[in-house]
């Protein structure tokens, strides 16, 4: 599903640069996701209105979307929010099978694209080599001498300048924490 928040977030981007086929392209396939989004929590009528609905809202806050962020979790933000909106003027509470629970939250790609800009986040507290050398060997899967033989160095330096590096990154951690709960 990472390649449909690609696909999505281009369509919106290029939206957003004045592309109008992209843009119509992008409204039809959210108005598809949507409808299986919603047919799902509530009845086929208030379905095809909440659909509407979001796809108005989407449309008209539209110039809200940092083209920097993940494009579901903003998409799956405003779908929620019409769905309470809905319930709340029925005055419903809703169940889910837990099973389904997931859906209510954005999608699986974009909690990882969220991840993945907070480790950025964290990592670039660190000196570029360190960072390279964690990305390979914890991130990226290579081995200890495939990232020394990369970086010219020995092994023991890339175990080292990992150790290091991730002690450094759990210190910052723990004083946030520390200055969270104080």
């Amino acid at each position: 599903m990472l390649a449909a928040e690609a696909e999505l977030k281009s369509l919106m981007v290029a939206g957003l640069a004045g592309d109008k086929r992209a843009y119509r392209v992008l409204l039809t396939a959210l108005g598809q996701l949507l409808r299986r989004y919603y047919s799902r929590r509530v009845g086929p009528d208030d379905a095809e209105d909440l659909v509407q609905d979001a796809l108005i809202a989407i449309h008209t806050r539209r110039a809200t979307y940092d083209a920097d962020q993940p494009f579901t979790p903003w998409l799956y933000a405003i779908a929620r929010y019409k769905l309470l909106d809905l319930l709340r003027r029925k005055r419903v509470r809703a169940t889910i099978p837990l099973d389904d629970a997931g859906d209510l939250f954005a999608e699986d790609e974009s909690e990882a694209a969220l991840a993945r800009r907070d480790l950025d986040v964290l990592l670039a507290e660190l000196p570029l080599p360190t960072q390279t050398l964690i990305r390979q060997v914890k991130i990226d899967g290579l081995s200890m001498q495939e990232a020394a033989a990369r970086a010219g160095r020995s092994e023991i330096a890339v175990r080292v300048g990992i150790h290091r590096g991730l002690k450094t990154l759990s210190d910052k951690l723990r004083g946030k924490e520390h200055r969270e709960d104080g």
